[in-house]
């Protein structure tokens, strides 16, 4: 830092795209770091340059965005998040980075860890849905499984919290659209996880696009300074989003590019990404006292010890980890694994599923997505390897062998065709076929960054294709391939059974195969409410009550109300007139193969004191003739308390196998911790008084019981 000039410290502040100039950039160290180049030859030959050609030998950060998988991809993250499994989601995290690692790549953008309540955002693919409390938990996964146990060791990539913060709240669920959140919501819904991440030790943090009340994320110095810095003692970098620095002029919130750059510097982003408006503008404004040299000194020192920690100045080129047979066969056994966890069966009617391999000579396999491996791997797959991805069609085939026969009839081009082709024959097929299968949902290109929809039915002609396919009479099973939760409301009556894979990764189609034949039994439980209707949107298990609650009853047919009727008050509750007020399938929901019997709530304590902890106990029966995997879930409720607090939240989830006939206690750990509460102008809040909790398979469990949190010594 001593040896530094100003503009060299302002070159370590700057993330730049591959470019002709690029390599003379480095020696002149104008580049601290390079994003988007992932040729091994090509880094290595940088990275050499920059150690020993540029004017003090700074390595260089190599950024990626390494989503869910390297070569090697895993189920969108959204979809890893229905295995609630944390151990899972690490080991699929490692893989992604040691695959990473191995191309030259010692940085990625990843985790996202926004959360998203409105399924017509494209990014809730990569988000891990809309529970705080599962969030979290898998926050801490994804970053111990890419930053391993030191940055230095072999295989290990810096990992990159965002979007800080309140992205997932956009407006409209329209990419890059304003935001409204209360403080009380952000502390309380929208931070916590970045907390996870930054208690956890990630290595930085990413800003919004969006604002927070009226303040750009990229320039909001209360959540960069204030929370990150001073609350939560974060000591690792900050880097703006893709040109979020240029675009504060944009928002309204500077006049120009130069602006731009000392509010965001002044607000405590240490790197750009992309633009170059540091580049340009902050020399000038640190000599003309607009950016104090402390700010600049503070950034760059962020940055070069980042640089030490993942032992860039020892070895900038990293180990060269081949990409062995073993370790390839490890990866595929990762994303084998994770599809299966990640899949939930949301109907079964009549238990049609799982079907019997012996029961199977012809088999029916239509719809757009039942052959389509690239579709499948889902959104942000730059470097993902289509060799490794297996589909639905093909796995089916490696199960059921050359004895069954299997029709394959695609009948519309893609997700989104209106024209159909061969459908007589798909009809046929399904007629004389003991099994049909349909595959629907939406392509990778459907959902992701940028991709958000107002209509969340499913696209094109394909309810037309279930409702033709449905007069034929026979069972129908509806596979779902989807980056977000489809409003499935006029083909659930349709079909008997509907596994949603999300979009499932390489390993998708055998994983499908598996679970459709009942090789295994699903245990993948909805991370996100599956909502009825868009008009319901925004809908989510753990909001508050109101004063006017819905209440079970509350159905009202708008067929039903009088023409002409005096103006009432229907149901004095708060639901639509033209919909249900209950979701589709709600947060936490999926069927197994089996029945789970819930009984015997304890408590182990009638009264809890604060530093204290709860344990909550049932049992947990296996009633059916499978052995299956069950997600037992906990939910809390403060009902009384200085701000209204959401009906349930979830506070505790574990995965257990029970076998046939089997009955496993299972026992939660409830800290009072865990039932505190931000408040504005109080900060972290810990009240006395009563407190529901509710165990079961899904957050409308109803075997419940309650205790009481005593005042401590101080009040």
């Amino acid at each position: 830092m001593a040896r530094m000039s100003l503009d060299d410290k302002i070159g370590q502040m700057a993330l730049a795209q591959p470019a002709e100039d690029l390599a003379d950039a480095i020696r002149q160290g104008s580049i601290g770091g390079v994003l988007n180049l992932v040729d091994r030859e090509a880094t290595n030959e940088l990275q050499r340059i920059a150690r020993e050609e540029s004017p003090h030998g700074i390595p260089l950060l190599l950024g990626r965005d390494v989503i869910h998988g390297f070569h090697t991809i895993l189920p969108i993250p959204l979809g890893q998040a229905a295995s609630w499994n944390p151990d899972l989601v690490r080991a699929g995290s490692r893989v992604a980075a040691e695959e990473a690692s191995a191309a030259g790549i010692n940085w990625t953008f990843a985790p996202m860890i926004d959360i998203a309540r409105d399924p017509r955002w494209g990014r809730i693919a990569e988000s891990p849905g809309e529970d705080v409390f599962l969030a979290c938990a898998l926050t801490r996964a994804m970053v111990e499984g890419l930053q391993g146990e030191s940055l230095s060791a072999p295989g290990s990539i810096a990992a990159c919290a965002k979007h800080f913060a309140g992205y997932g709240a956009s407006e409209s669920g329209r990419d890059y659209a304003t935001t409204h959140i209360p403080d009380n919501e952000l502390h309380n819904v929208y931070l916590p996880p970045f907390k996870a991440a930054v208690d956890a030790g990630v290595a930085s943090l990413m800003t919004s696009f969006s604002d927070l009340d009226g303040i750009p994320a990229t320039a909001h110095a209360g959540l960069l300074r204030d929370v990150l810095r001073e609350q939560w003692s974060f000591k690792g970098i900050v880097v703006s989003d893709w040109e979020s620095i240029p675009q504060l002029s944009i928002h309204g919130l500077t006049a120009d590019d130069r602006e731009s750059a000392i509010a965001a510097a002044n607000a405590g982003v240490d790197l750009e990404m992309a633009s170059d408006t540091y580049a340009r503008h902050l020399a000038e404004a640190v000599r003309s006292g607009e950016v104090s040299m402390a700010v600049i000194d503070d950034a760059v020192a962020r940055l070069l010890k980042l640089k030490f920690e993942l032992g860039l100045f020892e070895d900038p080129y990293g180990p060269a980890i081949e990409d062995a047979q073993a370790s390839r066969e490890r990866a595929l056994q990762i994303a084998h694994e994770a599809a299966l966890q990640s899949m939930v069966l949301l109907q079964n009617n009549n238990d049609l599923l799982p079907l019997d391999t012996n029961g199977i000579d012809k088999l029916a396999v239509i719809g757009p997505l039942a052959d389509q491996p690239y579709e499948q791997m889902g959104t942000w797959i730059f470097d993902g390897d289509p060799e490794r991805s297996v589909s639905a069609l093909d796995g089916l085939r490696a199960l059921l062998g050359p004895d069954s026969e299997i029709v394959h009839l695609p009948v519309l081009e893609t997700s989104r065709s209106r024209e159909f082709v061969d459908l007589e024959a798909a009809l046929e097929a399904a007629r004389t076929a003991d099994a049909t299968l349909l595959f629907l949902g939406e392509e990778s290109i459907l959902s992701g960054e940028a991709h958000s929809r107002a209509d969340i039915d499913l696209p094109g002609a394909q309810v037309e294709l279930v409702q033709r396919l449905r007069a034929i009479g026979k069972p129908l099973v509806a596979v779902i391939l989807a980056g977000r939760p489809l409003t499935l409301s006029n083909i659930v009556d349709e079909v008997d059974a509907i596994l949603y894979a999300w979009h499932p990764g390489c390993m998708g189609g055998p994983a499908i195969a598996d679970l459709l034949f009942g090789v295994e039994s699903p245990s993948g439980k909805l991370p996100v409410t599956v909502p009825r209707a868009v008009g319901q949107i925004p809908l989510y298990y753990n909001a508050r009550n109101t004063g006017k609650p819905p209440l079970p009853h509350t159905v009202v047919d708008i067929d039903d109300i009088p023409v002409r009727a005096p103006q009432t008050s229907l149901g004095m509750s708060a639901f639509h007139l033209d919909v249900a007020h209950t979701p589709l399938f709600a947060f936490g929901h999926g069927l197994s193969y089996t029945r789970f019997e819930y009984s015997n709530l304890e408590i182990n304590t009638p009264q809890v004191a604060p530093g204290g902890s709860v344990q909550i106990s049932v049992d947990l029966h296996n009633s059916g003739q499978r052995s299956a995997v069950e997600v037992a879930q906990l939910y809390v409720r403060d009902p009384v308390a200085s701000i209204t607090r959401p009906a349930r939240e979830l506070k505790g989830f574990k995965r257990v196998r029970v076998e046939p006939g089997q009955t496993v206690r299972v026992q939660f750990q409830l800290h009072t911790d865990d039932l505190k509460f931000w408040m504005r102008q109080h900060g972290w809040l810990l009240e006395p008084g009563r407190f529901q909790v509710w165990v079961g398979g899904n957050s409308e469990a109803d075997l419940a019981g309650e205790f009481e949190l005593i005042a401590g010594p101080n009040g």
